[in-house]
């Protein structure tokens, strides 16, 4: 059983998970940036470590502050909460490495999974439906426009380590393909630290859906329902809600199934959120986020589950 908790995050995210350790008799302690000493989390959770200056970079994803920052409060378990460091792969192996409890999926199913073009190649492997395109991701403008010469517009440029819809274009006949490559790369990198783009087939008002997903570390896997957020602004999500109505009962279990799976055959430790587009009546993998995301309390709502409970719980 954990004992005490440090919660690698700041805002909203950092007291949510607070909440719900305390209420489970887990005691708990955070950090924050210089300019953050009297933000809400700080007041709230109590204890805090100051972990550099107030750019992330110095801070919030200064993994090595953090690592000693547990370390000064006795801390067994950290929760890196939502964004920042909670993808990153070198974050879970640094906290294990520590001796330390990672509260999320393994470095393996982060690094899989942020990787956008493997992620793909392994849905397709497992027989789910991915949208069609370039089978591999570059940084190489002359190149990526050579494969966009090769398919048929409509087309999207996407960040192979993107997410939260930056780094990503549309192309379309008249477009300026030049600057539509070099500015989704310049985004790319700046979000990411990577420039490689995926090109796909572009859906054109597709419906968007999620499946929550958990595992146990072991290969055992379930979902807990799914989310539409079809209603976006600028790639992203505005509305949220569960569960997806008028959907085909057959598709919505194709959709569920499709999701177990990936996650049973990562050994999905903890929670994730698995995303699919669909059109008519088919469906297409899109990306797996292994984290607990911002959408979560729609699918609390619903199935009346603490989820941060069930991440300290597994």
């Amino acid at each position: 059983m954990i004992k005490k908790l440090l919660i690698a995050n700041r805002g909203d995210s950092a007291c949510r998970i607070a909440r719900t350790a305390k209420a489970m008799g887990i005691a708990v302690a955070t950090v924050h940036s210089s300019t953050d000493r009297q933000a809400a989390h700080v007041r709230q959770i109590g204890q805090s470590i100051e972990v550099g200056g107030g750019p992330a970079s110095e801070s919030y994803l200064n993994i090595p502050a953090i690592i000693a920052a547990a370390q000064t409060v006795g801390a067994d378990a950290v929760h890196p909460g939502i964004g920042f460091l909670s993808e990153t792969p070198d974050f879970g192996s640094a906290v294990e490495d520590a001796g330390l409890i990672f509260i999320g999926p393994t470095a393996d199913t982060l690094a899989r999974f942020g990787n956008k073009l493997q992620a793909k190649q392994e849905a397709a492997e497992l027989g789910i439906p991915v949208i069609p395109g370039a089978d591999l991701a570059s940084d190489d403008e002359a190149g990526i426009g050579a494969v966009v010469a090769d398919m048929q517009p409509p087309l999207l440029l996407k960040a192979a380590a993107g997410g939260g819809g930056r780094g990503i274009r549309v192309v379309r006949e008249d477009d300026n393909l030049g600057e539509n490559i070099a500015s989704a790369m310049r985004e790319a990198k700046a979000s990411f630290g990577r420039a490689d783009l995926l090109v796909e087939q572009y859906l054109d008002r597709p419906r968007h859906l999620e499946v929550q997903l958990a595992g146990d570390g072991t290969g055992a896997a379930i979902h807990l329902f799914d989310r539409e957020c079809s209603l976006q602004r600028r790639h992203q999500k505005v509305v949220e809600e569960a569960p997806v109505a008028r959907l085909d009962a057959n598709l919505r279990q194709s959709i569920l199934d499709a999701a177990c799976r990936l996650a049973t055959h990562t050994k999905l430790r903890g929670l994730a959120t698995a995303e699919f587009l669909v059109v008519g009546d088919a469906f297409f993998f899109l990306e797996v986020n292994p984290r607990l995301q911002v959408e979560h309390p729609v699918t609390e709502a619903v199935t009346g589950l603490d989820l941060v409970a069930w991440q300290l719980r597994i």
